[in-house]
């Protein structure tokens, strides 16, 4: 049983990206999903997709990494709110990440998006992650 599988999910693309490999699995649902579609549209991995072997399905995701130096695009990405403890920030107090150079994906009513896409539209809610 996992308590909290976003953070199960974060970590697997956070190992598989040091230990250099190209795709990682995890058990499928909706919030994975649209991370890793936000993940593919700010260009930090190169794809996902989503397989409904069974009855819950897999994200498949497809790891990006720099051509030249062959280090990974994700340079780090950190759980913020957790089941234990949730971080809800209101569109005033919307965090920045590494001064704007990172992202943070944030749960809010009109669905999942990043940071700047919330301050443009003008809501708050839980910052899931941050993602440099």
């Amino acid at each position: 049983m996992n308590t909290d599988p976003i953070a199960d999910f974060l970590t697997r693309i956070r190992n598989a990206s040091r230990a250099g490999h190209t795709v990682v699995e995890a058990p499928a649902s909706k919030i994975k999903i649209e991370i890793a579609r936000i993940l593919m549209d700010q260009g930090y991995i190169a794809s996902y997709k989503h397989d409904a072997e069974g009855p819950q399905g897999v994200v498949k995701v497809a790891l990006k990494y720099d051509k030249a130096t062959k280090t990974p695009v994700i340079r780090g990405i950190d759980r913020v709110s957790t089941p234990g403890l949730r971080k809800y920030f209101s569109k005033v107090n919307m965090p920045r990440v590494k001064y704007g150079l990172g992202i943070a994906i944030v749960t809010t009513s009109k669905g999942l998006m990043t940071d700047k896409e919330a301050r443009q539209k003008n809501v708050g809610g839980e910052v899931i992650c941050y993602v440099y």
